[in-house]
């Protein structure tokens, strides 16, 4: 007999939609900080520039309230574990409106504060299950808000690393959100139960297709942090550099996950 489908991770809107608020704020009140001299140097995101990657941030909670603003879309919406995937085709067209953005918005706080301001004001009037145009089809508000603590949670990663010191905190829902979507997503992508990759404390999913683990230690287990695991989804690190540098430990012929990683592009 087939093993059972395993259903859907779910979330609670209530505390994504606190998450997503709570990030893009701890973003905000490090963006205020910055100097031009900082702005001005590289994000380490193609060529990008800081200024850029900021402008960028405002797009997360921008892209909800624009969706909310236009008609809702016929369905069936996309699934939320499909979206990581799905992303990878629209790089060059973010490219080209991160840069239109940065260019025509030489005040960050005002353009945070504008987002900020559009998303809190529209969000109380919506449905979780209202359907909103997205870059990558029809999704319904409650999942796509999902994928906003990805963005926000990649990309406050991306700018910690590109302005040394600056330290954005990651809010705890926002983090754990992003990390388990990513999960599941590998699961999803591989699906199986003869590996199990553990992502304390937020995270634990079994993946790879071999003989199934039923009790006591899995034979194949991977191991790593949840910024560890969101560089490697991410392609921000490379699976042999992350064990190169002890940060996944995988124990078993089947804990290789060099060939299924990045999930999204």
């Amino acid at each position: 007999m087939p093993p059972a489908k395993k259903r859907p991770r779910t979330y609670d809107p209530a505390k994504t939609r606190t998450a997503v608020l709570a990030q893009f704020g701890n973003v905000r009140a490090a963006v205020r900080t910055l100097t031009p001299d900082q702005l001005a140097a590289p994000a380490g995101l193609g060529d990008w520039t800081v200024r850029e990657l900021a402008a960028h941030l405002t797009m997360a909670l921008e892209a909800v309230s624009r969706g909310l603003d236009g008609d809702e879309p016929a369905g069936p919406p996309l699934a939320l574990l499909d979206w990581p995937s799905s992303t990878a085709p629209r790089a060059a067209e973010v490219d080209d409106d991160v840069r239109t953005l940065a260019a025509a918005e030489p005040d960050l706080d005002a353009l945070y504060e504008r987002a900020e301001a559009r998303f809190t004001e529209r969000l109380p009037q919506a449905t979780d299950a209202r359907l909103l145009a997205t870059r990558v089809g029809p999704m319904t508000l409650a999942d796509h808000l999902v994928t906003r603590t990805v963005e926000l949670v990649v990309h406050t990663d991306d700018l910690n690393a590109a302005v040394p010191g600056l330290d954005v905190p990651y809010d705890r829902q926002a983090l754990a959100t992003c990390t388990r979507l990513l999960a599941d997503a590998l699961a999803a992508k591989a699906p199986g139960a003869s590996t199990e990759v553990r992502v304390p404390p937020y995270a634990v999913v079994q993946c790879v297709e071999g003989p199934r683990h039923t009790r006591g230690t899995p034979p194949n287990v991977v191991e790593t942090d949840p910024l560890t695991w969101i560089r490697l989804a991410t392609g921000r690190t490379r699976w042999q550099a992350a064990l190169d540098a002890a940060k996944v430990s995988a124990s078993g012929e089947r804990a290789d996950l060099g060939g299924l990683l990045p999930l999204m592009g």
